[in-house]
């Protein structure tokens, strides 16, 4: 008895899946290109905008390690 309101179940959940499916805007292939490209310009600059300020505070912190030899000995 079970077993068969588990079919039941299962068969209900994948119809109600695929009419929600049949509800979804999907976006074109022009607009996913453009989207993709727009997401791999943004990772790129963000990148090169982290390795600047990486950069930026090894400079300091080798400068102020040299400040600190000249110093101290």
């Amino acid at each position: 008895m079970t077993t068969i309101t588990t079919q039941r179940k299962k068969v209900s959940y994948f119809r109600e899946v695929l009419n929600e499916l049949k509800k979804v805007t999907w976006t074109s292939k022009a607009e996913l290109i453009m989207s993709t490209k727009a997401v791999m310009i943004a990772t790129f600059l963000f990148g090169l905008a982290i390795y600047g300020c990486d950069l930026a505070i090894h400079g300091v912190i080798n400068g102020l390690g040299a400040v600190a030899r000249m110093i101290f000995g």
